[in-house]
C-alpha cells in the first residue's frame, strides 16, 4: 500500500548523468590535457604562501587524504618554484689534523665542491710522482752524504786518536758497527786466547791497566758524539724539509692562489701543507716501512687523509633542492658516521661520514610522510631541535642512552636553512596540535586538500582534460565521451554526491587502468562506457565473496529476513560492511519486544557490549522521543528490548534509529510492519530523520536480496530525504526502479515511515493534543492509558492485601 504523502522517487533522481553539453568532444583526443591538481583552490593558495613567506617557523604541512594529488602536486609545485631560486651552498667534511675526532665542515659555492676534489686528487698524483723520486736526486744525496760524511769524520777522527795511543802501549783495538775491544799485542801481532792465558800476572794487570786508560780515553773523546747525533739529523731534517717544500710548493702553489679569498679552504691548505711535510719526512726516515708499502697502500693513505668527504652537491644553475625522503629514519635524515673493521677492531675517519636527506635538502625543500616521521618519537624530536637551532648535527641517536660504546666522531656542525613539508591525514595534523605544542609554532601553513570537488560544466571538463592527461602518460587507449562520463559518474559515487566529485583522483585512475585492459581484451580501438561498465563488475565481483555470502545465507534461510509478507516487531535494518577497500550493504533483521513495566528500553547490543557509543545514543534517542510524542498524559511505563538479530560483531552508528522505534512501536500496539520494505535513517528526538552514510550501498543491499528472491513490484527502501542528493545508484537498481519492480522513498519524518511500513495513518494532533481515533499514535496512548491503569490496579489490589495484613 502506497503512502498519501510519501511517492517514490523517480529513476532520474536515483542518478546524475553528466549532460553532453559538459563534454564539447567525441574523444579525449580532441582536447588539450591539463597537468596539475582539479579544483583544490584554497590549497593552491595556501602552498604558494608557504613557499614564498620565509620567516622561521612556517613550515608546510599538507593535510588531505591520500589519492587527492596532494604528493604529486605539491611536488611539482616545488620543483616549478625552486628552479626559479638560486642554488644553496654545498658542504664538504674534511680531516682535521689537530684533533682526527672533529672532522672541520667547509662550504663552497655551487660546483666547486667537486672541482677542489679533483685538484686534491691531482694533488695527490703529483705527490705520488714527486715523492720519493725527490729524495734520489743526486744534488739531495750529494748533501746527504756530505752530512753523513761529517758526522764519520768525527766519530773516526776520535776512534783513531784512541787507536794510535793503544798501539803505542801495545795494545791492538778490534772495533765493529756496535762496539770497541782491546787486545794485548806481541811482536805487532794481538795474543791469542792460549797465548793471553801465559801470560804472567804482571803482563796481565799492566794490560788490565792499559785498556782501563784507553777506555777513559775513548770516553773522552766520545762525549760529543749526542750532540753530533743531533746535528746530524737537524741538518738533514733541514735537507729533507727544503727538499719537500722545494718540491711541495710549485705543486700547492696554484691552490692557494685560486682559493686566497677562502679563508676556510686557505686555513685547511695549510694545515694539510703542515701535515704532509711531517708525513713525508716520516716515509724517507723510514725507509724499510717505505720499502714494503706499495703505491697502491700509499695513494690509499693520501686519499684517507687529504681527500675531501663531500656531504652535498649541487649544480650552479640548479636552483634549490627539491627532496623527498621515502624512508625517514635518523640515518637516512640527519647521516651517520660508518665503520670498517680492522683487524677485528671498529675504526672509522672523516672518510665514513655519510650525509642525509637534511644535508641533501639543505638550503630547499624537504617533503616527508608525517605517518612514517611520528614512528620514531626520538627522531621527530630530533627534527624539532634541528630546526629550532637552525643547525645539522650528525650524531648517534641513541648515545644519550648508553647504547653506543664504540668511539666515534663528532663532525663540525653545519647551519641548517630548511623548509620542511609534512604530507598526512586529518588524524595526524589534529593530534599533533593537541600533543606537541612546538608543532602549531613550526609548522605555521596548513595546506587543506578538499576531499570532494563542486561537480559543473568547467569542472567536468577539466575532469576530462585531467584524465588526458593520465592517458597519453600511461599510453592508453583514447576514451569516448560516454566513456568520460562513467569515470565521471564514478567519481561522484565516490563522493557520495550528485554534485560533487571525489577528490581522490586516484581510484578513478585505477578503475581507467581496468577499462583500459578491458578494451585490450575486446581487441577494441577505444574505452568507452561499455569497458568501463565491465571494468566496474568485474572490480566488484573480484571484491564480492562475502557479500554474495551473505545474500546466500539470506536464501538459504541461515541469517532470517523476509522479503514480503508483514510481520510484529520486526523489521528490515541497512547496515554498511567495510572489507579492505570495499564495501557493501548487508540488510539485518532488527527486532523488539514490549511488555508492561518500569525498565524502560533495554539496548541488548549495549548490555552485551556489542553496541557502541553511537548506536547506544541512538536508542537513548528513542526515549526522548517517545516520552515527548506519547506519554505527555500517561508515563510511559513499559519495558521493551532491541536488538540486531544474529549481529555477532561490534555494532556502532545510529542509522538504524528510525527502524528500531516503527519496530518498538509495532511491538507496543501490535501493528504488522511490511517486509518487504527495509529502512534507515538516525532520528531526533522530534521525530525528524536525519542523513546517513552509505545510502547506496544499503539500498543495493537490500536490492540484491530482493532480485535473488524475485521482485514482487512492492519492494524497496525507506531513506532519509537529507540523504537523497547522495544516490548514486547501480543500473540493475535503476533499472528496476524504471520498470516500477522497486521502488525508494524519501522520508522526513518518522510518521511518514510509520505510515509506509503499516498501510495507516499515524495522525495529527489537535489543539488539545488528541489524535484521530484509529490513527497509529492515537493507538500508542491508548496502549499506555492501558498499561498504566494497570499499573495502577496492580497498586491497589497491593494496598488491600496489606490493610487485611495489619487486620489479621
Amino acid at each position: 500500500m502506497m503512502s498519501k504523502t510519501v511517492q517514490p522517487l523517480k529513476k532520474s533522481a536515483l542518478y546524475a548523468t553528466v549532460s553532453p553539453d559538459n563534454l564539447p568532444f567525441k574523444k579525449l583526443s580532441d582536447i588539450e590535457p591539463l597537468s596539475g591538481i582539479l579544483g583544490q583552490e584554497r590549497a593552491v593558495e595556501a602552498i604558494q604562501f608557504g613557499v614564498a613567506m620565509q620567516r622561521p617557523g612556517y613550515n608546510i604541512y599538507v593535510m588531505g587524504d591520500s589519492g587527492t594529488g596532494r604528493s604529486s602536486y605539491v611536488t611539482n609545485y616545488l620543483k616549478s618554484e625552486a628552479k626559479r631560486k638560486t642554488a644553496p651552498n654545498e658542504w664538504a667534511y674534511v680531516n682535521n689534523f689537530t684533533d682526527t675526532r672533529a672532522p672541520k665542515a667547509i662550504e663552497f659555492t655551487p660546483g666547486e665542491s667537486s672541482i677542489f676534489e679533483k685538484e686534491i686528487r691531482s694533488l695527490i698524483d703529483a705527490v705520488m710522482a714527486t715523492f720519493p723520486a725527490a729524495f734520489e736526486n743526486p744534488t739531495y744525496q750529494q748533501y746527504k752524504s756530505a752530512i753523513d760524511r761529517a758526522f764519520n769524520e768525527k766519530y773516526e777522527g776520535a776512534i783513531n786518536l784512541v787507536e794510535r795511543m793503544a798501539l803505542r802501549i801495545n795494545v791492538a783495538m778490534f772495533r765493529d758497527a756496535s762496539s770497541v775491544s782491546f787486545a794485548p799485542m806481541r811482536d805487532g801481532k794481538a795474543l791469542e786466547e792460549a797465548d793471553f792465558a801465559g801470560l804472567t800476572d804482571d803482563e796481565r794487570d799492566a794490560f788490565q791497566a792499559a785498556v782501563s786508560e784507553l777506555e777513559t780515553q775513548l770516553n773522552n773523546e766520545l762525549l760529543g758524539l749526542p750532540q753530533w747525533k743531533r746535528a746530524s739529523y737537524e741538518e738533514l731534517r733541514e735537507l729533507n724539509l727544503e727538499t719537500i717544500k722545494e718540491a711541495l710548493d710549485p705543486l700547492m702553489a696554484p691552490l692557494f692562489e685560486k682559493y686566497s679569498d677562502n679563508g676556510a679552504i686557505t686555513s685547511h691548505l695549510k694545515e694539510m701543507r703542515e701535515d704532509l711535510d711531517k708525513v713525508l719526512i716520516d716515509q724517507i726516515s723510514d725507509e724499510r716501512a717505505a720499502e714494503s708499502r706499495d703505491e697502491v697502500s700509499r695513494r690509499t693513505m693520501y686519499e684517507e687523509f687529504y681527500l675531501p668527504n663531500i656531504a652535498v652537491t649541487h649544480e650552479p644553475d640548479g636552483g634549490m633542492p627539491v627532496v623527498y625522503e621515502p624512508h625517514p629514519t635518523y640515518r637516512n635524515l640527519f647521516g651517520q658516521v660508518e665503520y670498517s673493521s680492522d683487524q677485528g677492531m671498529l675504526i672509522t675517519s672523516y672518510r665514513l661520514i655519510r650525509s642525509g636527506s637534511l644535508h641533501a635538502a639543505n638550503g630547499g625543500y624537504l617533503i616527508l610522510d608525517a605517518e612514517k616521521l611520528l614512528t620514531d618519537h626520538y627522531l621527530w624530536e630530533a627534527l624539532k631541535r634541528a630546526l629550532k637551532s637552525k643547525t645539522l648535527r650528525i650524531e648517534h641517536p641513541y648515545a644519550d642512552m648508553g647504547m653506543m660504546n664504540t668511539t666515534t666522531l663528532s663532525p663540525e656542525d653545519l647551519p641548517l636553512q630548511v623548509k620542511v613539508i609534512l604530507i598526512g591525514s586529518r588524524e595526524i595534523y589534529y593530534l599533533l596540535q593537541d600533543a606537541d605544542p612546538d608543532f602549531q609554532e613550526m609548522f605555521r601553513v596548513l595546506v587543506d586538500f578538499d576531499d570532494t570537488l563542486k561537480r559543473g560544466k568547467e569542472s567536468e571538463h577539466a575532469f576530462a582534460r585531467l584524465l588526458k592527461d593520465r592517458v597519453d602518460q600511461e599510453g592508453y587507449a583514447d576514451v569516448t565521451r560516454d566513456g568520460v562520463a562513467r569515470l565521471i559518474e564514478y567519481s561522484s559515487r565516490l563522493a557520495e554526491h550528485q554534485k560533487e566529485m571525489v577528490a581522490r583522483i586516484g581510484d578513478v585512475f585505477e578503475l581507467l587502468s581496468e577499462a583500459d585492459f578491458v578494451r585490450d581484451m575486446a581487441k577494441d580501438d577505444v574505452i568507452s562506457e561499455e569497458h568501463v561498465k565491465r571494468a566496474l563488475l568485474a572490480k566488484k565481483h573480484r571484491t564480492g565473496r562475502v557479500s554474495e555470502k551473505i545474500i546466500e545465507e539470506i536464501l538459504e534461510g541461515t541469517v532470517l529476513l523476509e522479503s514480503d509478507g508483514q510481520a510484529i516487531g520486526k523489521i528490515n535494518g541497512l547496515t554498511v560492511m567495510q572489507i579492505g577497500d570495499s564495501s557493501f550493504g548487508a540488510p539485518a533483521r532488527i527486532s523488539t519486544t514490549v511488555y508492561p513495566g518500569g525498565k524502560g528500553i533495554i539496548d541488548i547490543e549495549r548490555e552485551s557490549n556489542l553496541g557502541q557509543n553511537i548506536h547506544s545514543k541512538g536508542v537513548l534517542i528513542l526515549s526522548g522521543y517517545l516520552g515527548n510524542k506519547y506519554a505527555q498524559k500517561y508515563p510511559l511505563d513499559i519495558s521493551a528490548s532491541i536488538a540486531m538479530e544474529q549481529s555477532y560483531g561490534y555494532v556502532d552508528g545510529d542509522s538504524a534509529s528510525t527502524a528500531e522505534l516503527c519496530c518498538l512501536l509495532s511491538a507496543l500496539i501490535q501493528v504488522p510492519l511490511r517486509q518487504d520494505l527495509a529502512i534507515t535513517g538516525s532520528l531526533n528526538q522530534y521525530g525528524e530523520v536525519q542523513a546517513i552514510g552509505g545510502v547506496n550501498e544499503k539500498i543495493e543491499g537490500f536490492f540484491s536480496v530482493c532480485k535473488a528472491r524475485g521482485l514482487t513490484g512492492t519492494q524497496g527502501v525507506l531513506i532519509p530525504k537529507s540523504n537523497s542528493n547522495n544516490l548514486m545508484l547501480n543500473d540493475d537498481v535503476l533499472e528496476a526502479v524504471e520498470k516500477g519492480e522497486f521502488h525508494i522513498y524519501a522520508i522526513e519524518t518518522a510518521d511518514q515511515a510509520l505510515e509506509l511500513l503499516t498501510g495507516k495513518e499515524a495522525g495529527q494532533a489537535d489543539s488539545d493534543g488528541n489524535y484521530p481515533e484509529g490513527s497509529l499514535s492515537s493507538m500508542v496512548i491508548l496502549r499506555l492509558e492501558g498499561i498504566s491503569k494497570l499499573g495502577d490496579e496492580e497498586e491497589k489490589d497491593d494496598s488491600k492485601e496489606e490493610t487485611a495484613g495489619k487486620e489479621n
